[in-house]
């Protein structure tokens, strides 16, 4: 078997083995380019009641706080606190954060959780395992690299097909180079 033979399957044979990574990577790379626009990792959840005015005024104590988590009927256990101002308190209640006005007893409840399938695989993506998954990403992109390459000496015979494909790989290498003069 020749080399081109060769070329075509190591080709054809890593490009199904890259198939799984690849969708992993461009469903997470587009979840994880718009990070600006929406939380690609949790979903953040609103909930709001109404309660009575609390008597007090001022920064809160913990015992006034812990009434009020009472009151709530909130079952979590207490955390912490922050009061940014005399009117608004934020109660952080086991990943959770209630935030209170005491003026008018508006109650906001907020939760974070997190997306079933976006979640896992920005964890992987953005590399939070570290130790584990470093090498199998590292192996992806040597394999993609790989793939390139391949791709590239799999060129046509056809001039006309060869120039397209020269064209188009240029195209390819320029697009990055442009957006990196353009904004570094």
């Amino acid at each position: 078997m020749n080399w081109r033979r060769w070329n075509h399957v190591i080709h054809r044979d890593l490009g199904f083995l890259c198939i799984g990574l690849t969708l992993l990577y461009a469903i997470s790379g587009v979840a994880v380019n718009h990070m600006a626009d929406w939380n690609p990792n949790y979903r953040v959840e609103k909930v709001n009641a109404q309660i009575p005015p609390p008597a007090f005024r001022g920064i809160a104590t913990d015992s006034q706080i812990r009434k009020l988590l009472a009151k709530l009927e909130e079952k979590g256990s207490y955390e912490n606190s922050f009061q940014p101002d005399p009117d608004n308190l934020w109660i952080f209640v086991e990943g959770r954060v209630i935030r209170v006005n005491l003026a008018s007893g508006a109650v906001e409840h907020e939760r974070a959780r997190r997306r079933p399938l976006l979640y896992p695989l920005n964890f992987l993506h953005l590399n939070h395992p570290k130790k584990g998954w470093t090498p199998v990403a590292d192996l992806y992109a040597a394999a993609l690299l790989l793939l390139a390459v391949s791709g590239l000496l799999m060129l046509p015979r056809n001039r006309l097909l060869k120039r397209r494909a020269l064209w188009l790989t240029a195209a390819g290498v320029a697009l990055p180079l442009f957006y990196l003069f353009l904004y570094y």
